[in-house]
């Protein structure tokens, strides 16, 4: 076996992977062109919360103790 023949066969083949791939690239940001502007919002890690953190740990402290009375037994309705 030739080895420039078996270069040139796995050449052709990630080639044609590349092809796909770009394809998939392209319509993904087409996807996302069609989308516009809300695709990603919240993602940014810069984002600042919109609940305040004093506010997540009284949410948070809210939740234990409800879960811990359905734990218990106990619910309130």
């Amino acid at each position: 076996m030739n080895i420039l023949s078996t270069i040139r066969r796995e050449q052709g083949k990630l080639e044609k992977q590349a092809g796909k791939l770009q394809r998939q690239l392209e319509r993904l940001a087409t996807a996302a062109k069609a989308l516009g502007s809300s695709a990603g919002k919240g993602a940014d890690r810069g984002q600042e919360s919109a609940v305040s953190g004093g506010t997540r740990v009284k949410i948070s402290a809210t939740a234990k103790r409800r879960w811990a009375k359905v734990r218990a037994g106990v619910t309130k309705r």
